[in-house]
């Protein structure tokens, strides 16, 4: 029998040892480093035999019995066999991604169990336990008392546009005039995106909602704020203060050049009015879902928030736009954030559109279409044919 190491496959040190991970197939096992070794040299299909000669300072018994182990753990895999084929499907599709995304996606696939703080039957639990101490707790606002604040006006710009011509009038834009944003218009975006709804009683504390969906309504993604061309505001870097509807200052000052640094290069950005940063301020997930699943979860509830922002800033006369290419460490360190357990995760943006920019894609035409493939069972005809 031949055998090969598994393409999807991770190790890693935890708490002392070392962690062989294939995916999606295997369990995450406990070995001594030299398994490293021995996976090594099953590069290709190879025999535990061929195997002990490329390992000469191994016994054939110990290459025979890591192979044991390693196959058991699913490391190796043996030739034709069900799981080698399917790992080679996996390698084929996710190859351009390989090793970080394949990994996040597959080792987290069916792992939605919660945490103990929230399967635990209520009636069992001692009261001590039911309602944990709040100073244990994550707070639900983030906050910077001592920095400089401004609040934003309370009024709100009209959001009356009927909903069929806000959701078919949506469009990522790259292209903005030089008209300022008013500073009642941002208040409207910040406030119907990211403010609070109503707070509800969790059974361990209050928790708020938001005008998106948000994953047991943690609410762990928090709004930062780069200001570059609305009314009455300095350039700069600013927290959005859900609580206080106010923004406070993190870093003075903004230049469309620092936008388009920390955009990845992405010239559009630096003409936006202003751009937001979802921030995950990860504890307030984790302290009641301790799966890695979460994470996922995470990265959704950012989507959603993207896709309120979208829809609100059309609703306002405003073009949005969002990117994911951006640069983290920049981002993070011009918001004042540690990037650690509080770290960006999408951009938006958006500013008054352009009737005639030049970003704006042309529309697709029969020459596109003729070197579209629409459908993946499709065949060639002829016009006129049936």
């Amino acid at each position: 029998m031949r055998y090969r190491r598994s393409r999807c496959l991770t190790c890693y040190w935890r708490d002392g040892t070392f962690v062989v991970h294939p995916y999606p197939h295997g369990t995450p096992t406990s070995l001594h480093p030299v398994a490293a070794e021995v996976l090594s040299a099953f590069e290709e299909w190879t025999g535990p035999a061929g195997a002990a000669k490329a390992l000469e300072h191994l016994t054939p018994e110990t290459v025979e019995e890591a192979v044991a182990v390693l196959t058991e753990a699913g490391a190796l895999l043996a030739e034709d066999s069900p799981e080698a084929h399917h790992d080679e499907e996996i390698d084929r599709h996710w190859s351009a991604w390989a090793p970080e995304a394949s990994f996040l996606h597959y080792a987290t696939q069916n792992d939605y169990l919660d945490s103990e703080i929230s399967t635990q039957d209520p009636d069992l639990m001692p009261e001590s336990d039911l309602m944990p101490d709040p100073a244990q707790m994550p707070p639900l606002f983030t906050t910077y008392p001592d920095a400089p604040r401004h609040p934003l006006p309370r009024s709100r710009a009209g959001l009356r546009a009927p909903y069929e011509q806000v959701v078919h009038a949506r469009r990522t834009h790259r292209d903005f005039t030089r008209d300022a944003v008013s500073l009642e218009t941002l208040g409207t975006v910040l406030s119907t995106v990211f403010g609070p709804v109503d707070f509800i009683d969790s059974g361990h504390g209050a928790l708020y909602r938001r005008t998106s969906p948000a994953g047991g309504s943690r609410q762990e993604l928090d709004a930062y704020l780069g200001a570059l061309n609305v009314t009455g505001l300095a350039p700069g870097w600013y927290h959005y203060n859900g609580l206080e509807h106010s923004l406070e200052l993190r870093r003075e000052g903004l230049t469309r050049d620092e936008v388009v640094d920390v955009c990845a290069g992405q010239e559009w950005a630096g003409d936006a009015a202003f751009m937001v940063v979802l921030a995950a301020r990860l504890e307030r997930m984790s302290v009641k879902y301790r799966t890695p699943r979460c994470y996922r979860v995470c990265l959704l509830n950012a989507g959603h928030l993207g896709q309120t922002f979208a829809l609100t800033a059309t609703a306002l006369g405003l073009g949005p736009s969002q990117t994911g290419a951006f640069n983290d460490g920049l981002i993070a360190e011009r918001c004042g954030l540690d990037n650690a357990g509080h770290t960006p995760l999408y951009v938006l943006a958006a500013g008054h559109p352009s009737p005639d920019g030049p970003n704006e894609p042309p529309p697709a035409t029969l020459t596109t279409f003729a070197h579209t493939p629409l459908r993946a069972s499709q065949t060639a005809t002829s016009p006129g044919s049936v």
